[in-house]
């Protein structure tokens, strides 16, 4: 399994109600067009604070994606790499971020089985 984990930084001018309402009502479909036909989940996480004193992230989102693999994760790149899908997606996205401090990540992900019986 692999996962592109990608942290995005709203335009200053934007509350961080106004970035997520647009993020996830019109942001957000254009991820699911190109990514739809390739990944097996798209998750947004938005930081919240638990309470604990700790400082909220630099971050606004957290966005990831997860392929069944190297392969799937390549085609979806390469959908996204054409000419009108960079001119569609970079023309939404310059409306939301501040592009310049997008981070992104491929990661593999290992996972515990909380749930597994006792034996």
């Amino acid at each position: 399994m692999i996962k592109v984990v990608t942290l995005l930084f709203k335009r200053p001018e934007l509350t961080a109600e106004a970035f997520r309402d647009y993020y996830e009502l019109h942001h957000r479909l254009l991820g699911e067009k190109y990514l739809s036909p390739h990944a097996l989940k798209y998750v947004r996480r938005y930081p919240i604070l638990a309470g604990d004193g700790a400082e909220a992230p630099e971050f606004d989102v957290m966005m990831e994606v997860w392929f069944e693999n190297y392969y799937a994760m390549e085609a979806a790149m390469a959908d996204m790499s054409t000419a009108h899908a960079q001119h569609e997606l970079a023309e939404d996205e310059a409306r939301l971020f501040e592009r310049d401090r997008t981070q992104s990540f491929i990661v593999d992900e290992c996972e515990s089985d909380l749930d597994a019986d006792e034996e």
